[in-house]
């Protein structure tokens, strides 16, 4: 493993450490809640640490040059490894695709540093994961983490892109209590509401639970927009009049598919679906549902609709895959346009 100079000689003082944070993952998501969580902590304490790492070096560099042009002062390094960020900092904060890039992060990199470290290192260690993933498989990462003498919580977020840069998420925290209160000081300079759900796995199980309504929400919200501007209406108006009735939510409200429906607001569909949660990891979301509902026996028979619903959409127009998850409107209209059948996610001639 080669580290940097610059962190072997961080890593060989404990007391910095102690007051560094590193950050792996920096994608949509995590690369808004790293800004602000580390321009936060440098204002309250400007000797603070920080430590980026992404899959893609080029992105932790770049983070670390536009954080350093805003903050001059700021001590914040590249670890080309998360085995370099864990000997970095004392606080880990994860937040990754999805279960397997997971797996790998932490049975390959942070678990196997943090057996090494002196004992009062690790005891003091606590990792945050804020992937959504496989409700097992996150249970799994946090056994083999405390196992070691850490803390652990599985924290996702709601409040997608928009949220993560105004940093008024909600975190929907599983863990320990003790773990939780470690990890609440953290967390509130990312969100506005921090949940304990209960128990490792809880946070993602409620997020799961959260995404199925989300996911099904947003489909029907493109179907209603759709028919009422078939039906001679005015998206704006529409949109205005199901926002003060029974049907209003989120998905009509802040996250409306149709351009110009919400005047005053700057959905994705503004941008041409972009900058907001990709379709795919909508998908995945979905999957994750299906997957624990059917260990639960739980049916969820709208929820694999949707599932199977985004599965065509992104197969038929692949370019939506990295598009905000309200482009299924565009599917529809194509589908509409095309004199097609959708039926439960199998469209027909």
């Amino acid at each position: 493993m080669k580290t940097s100079l610059r962190l072997l000689n961080a890593i060989g003082r404990a007391s910095s450490r102690s007051q560094s944070t590193s950050f792996i993952g920096l994608g949509r998501m995590g690369h808004e809640m790293a800004y602000n969580l580390f321009s936060k902590q440098f204002a309250q304490a400007n000797e603070s640490e920080f430590v980026v790492c992404d899959a893609i070096p080029e992105c932790a560099q770049s983070f670390r040059s536009n954080f350093m042009k805003q903050y001059p002062g700021a001590k914040i390094n590249v670890a080309n490894t998360p085995e370099e960020a864990t000997l970095a900092s004392q606080t880990i904060i994860t937040m990754l695709p999805s279960s397997p890039q997971v797996l790998s992060v932490y049975n390959n990199g942070i678990i196997p540093i943090l057996r090494k470290l002196p004992a009062d290192q690790t005891h003091s260690t606590l990792c945050i994961d804020s992937t959504t993933l496989d409700v097992d498989v996150a249970r799994s990462v946090t056994k083999d983490v405390t196992e070691t003498g850490s803390q652990m919580v599985d924290a996702p977020v709601s409040g997608g892109v928009t949220g993560a840069k105004a940093a008024t998420l909600a975190f929907l925290v599983g863990g320990t209590i003790t773990a939780f209160k470690q990890a609440q000081p953290t967390l509130a300079l990312m969100g506005q509401r921090i949940i304990h759900c209960g128990p490792s796995g809880a946070g993602l199980g409620a997020k799961i639970c959260n995404n199925l309504v989300l996911g099904v929400q947003q489909i029907v919200v493109g179907e209603a927009m759709l028919l009422g501007m078939k039906l001679g209406l005015d998206p704006a108006v529409l949109s205005s009049v199901i926002s003060s009735s029974t049907g209003n939510c989120w998905s009509i409200s802040v996250n409306n598919p149709v351009p110009r429906a919400l005047p005053e607001k700057s959905p994705p569909c503004e941008r041409d679906y972009e900058g907001g949660f990709a379709s795919a990891l909508m998908l995945k979301d979905m999957g994750l549902a299906s997957n624990v509902a059917a260990m639960a026996g739980c049916p969820i028979p709208l929820g694999q609709a949707a599932e199977a619903l985004y599965a065509q959409m992104i197969e038929e127009q692949p370019e939506l895959a990295r598009k905000d998850f309200s482009s299924v409107y565009k599917f529809l209209q194509k589908t509409a346009e095309e004199r097609k059948t959708v039926k439960l996610g199998v469209v027909s001639p």
